[in-house]
């Protein structure tokens, strides 16, 4: 049965390690049939949350920027995939201002299938938990029926490229054909 698959680039850097795992996830969903989407957040404006609270009863933001679009890609979409570099041992500012940014409508995300992309630097799995906290307190936490389907740990990937010389790149092209 073919899904509708959302890949969610926090990459600052076209082409670089979590954006080309994206890409691996995207070919292997495709070969399977998926219709797939990646959006790539650096060529959006997204605004950060303003904490003012008139979404909670509208549903909508009051900011006019590009959120309300992606939100709509969001609910839509039955496999989500989040990809982020990891700096300082959490998802970078780009994801966590879209997830903040899910405040209007995450009521309207659920049942979705998720898979999380980390890369970093770092070599050691368990340094991203911090990353899989934030990551998993807004899937698992805020969302209804959301399953976790694949963590994808591009751990030791320092210069761009070093992903396509890890495990993760053909766990990506995997994942994406099983999802």
């Amino acid at each position: 049965m073919s899904k509708k698959v959302l890949i969610v680039s926090a990459s600052p850097r076209k082409r670089g390690n979590s954006d080309t795992l994206c890409d691996r996830f995207l070919a292997g969903a495709q070969e399977a049939g998926h219709q797939v989407e990646k959006i790539f957040l650096r060529d959006y404006k997204i605004n950060y949350c303003m904490g003012c609270g008139l979404c909670n009863n509208s549903h909508k933001c009051l900011q006019n920027d590009d959120m309300s679009g992606l939100l709509d890609k969001m609910v839509e979409a039955d496999v989500i995939v989040f990809s982020t570099p990891v700096y300082f041992y959490s998802c970078n500012a780009q994801l966590k201002a879209f997830i903040d940014r899910c405040l209007p409508r995450y009521t309207e995300i659920n049942n979705k299938e998720f898979y999380f992309i980390i890369t970093a630097a770092d070599t050691d799995k368990k340094m991203m938990r911090r990353t899989l906290e934030a990551l998993r307190g807004f899937t698992e936490d805020c969302l209804e029926g959301t399953q976790e389907k694949e963590v994808i740990y591009g751990t030791g990937a320092e210069q761009t490229g070093d992903v396509k010389d890890l495990p993760a790149y053909e766990q990506a092209y995997q994942a994406g054909r099983n999802c």
